[in-house]
C-alpha cells in the first residue's frame, strides 16, 4: 500500500546518501512513503521511473512528516492521481535544496509536486522542468498549502487544464522570491500560474516569460 521502495513510519527518520530508487511501485508513494512524523534526511538521492496507483509517484509525505532533501532528483515518476514527483499531505513540510523535478507525470493534479492540507515545504534553488498533468498544475499544485520558494525555476511544464507552471487553490498563499516561469503551457487558463478560490501568492522579483494558455492568462491568471 505505502512505499514501493521504502516506507518510514511512526517517527522513523533514517539518513540516506547517494541512493537510487528505480522502477518501484505502490498504491501510495511509489519510490518512498514517509508517514506519522517520519522525517528522513536524503542527500544526492535519485528517484526515477517509480509509480503510484494513487498519489506520489516518487515520494509521499503524510501526517507531519518533514524530510530534508539536498541535491536530489525526481525524474520520470508517475501517479495515476496526484503528485507525479512528490505529494506532501496533512501538515508535511519538507525542506528541499538544489533538487530537480523533471518529466514527472500525474493523471490529476501536480505533475511535479502536490501540496495539500497545510503542507508548506521550503524550496531553495529547485528546478521543475517538463513535468505534466492531466488536470491542473503541471509543475506544482498547492491546495490549502503555502510553500516558500526561493530562486526556483519552472520551465516547460504543462497542464491539460489550468496552471502549466503552478496552481494556487483554496486559500493557498505561497511566497515566491526570485523565481522564474518560462515556456510553461495550459490548455485552459494560466500558462505560468493560476490563482483561484482565494489563492493569494506573494511574488517578489519573479519573472514570467513565454508562457502560454489557450483560453486566458498566458503568464498568470
Amino acid at each position: 500500500e505505502y512505499g514501493g521502495g521504502m516506507r518510514n513510519s511512526s517517527s522513523s527518520s533514517p539518513t540516506l546518501a547517494n541512493c537510487t530508487f528505480t522502477s518501484n511501485s505502490a498504491d501510495i508513494g511509489g519510490g518512498m512513503a514517509n508517514k506519522d512524523s517520519s522525517s528522513p534526511t536524503l542527500t544526492d538521492c535519485t528517484f526515477t521511473g517509480n509509480s503510484a496507483d494513487d498519489d506520489g509517484g516518487g515520494m509521499y509525505n503524510l501526517s507531519n512528516s518533514n524530510p530534508t532533501l539536498t541535491d536530489c532528483t525526481f525524474t520520470s515518476n508517475s501517479a495515476i492521481t496526484s503528485g507525479g514527483g512528490m505529494v506532501n499531505n496533512e501538515s508535511s513540510s519538507p525542506t528541499l535544496t538544489n533538487c530537480t523535478f523533471a518529466t514527472n507525470t500525474s493523471g490529476s493534479d501536480g505533475g511535479g509536486m502536490y501540496n495539500h492540507d497545510s503542507s508548506s515545504p521550503t524550496l531553495t534553488n529547485c528546478t521543475f522542468t517538463s513535468n505534466s498533468t492531466g488536470d491542473g498544475g503541471g509543475g506544482m499544485f498547492n491546495n490549502s498549502s503555502s510553500p516558500t520558494l526561493t530562486n526556483c525555476t519552472f520551465t516547460g511544464n504543462s497542464a491539460y487544464d489550468d496552471g502549466g507552471g503552478m496552481v494556487n487553490y483554496e486559500y493557498s498563499s505561497p511566497t515566491l522570491t526570485d523565481c522564474t516561469f518560462t515556456g510553461n503551457s495550459a490548455a485552459d487558463d494560466g500558462g505560468g500560474m493560476l490563482n483561484t478560490n482565494d489563492g493569494n501568492p506573494t511574488l517578489t522579483g519573479c519573472t514570467f516569460t513565454s508562457n502560454s494558455a489557450i483560453t486566458s492568462g498566458g503568464g498568470m491568471y
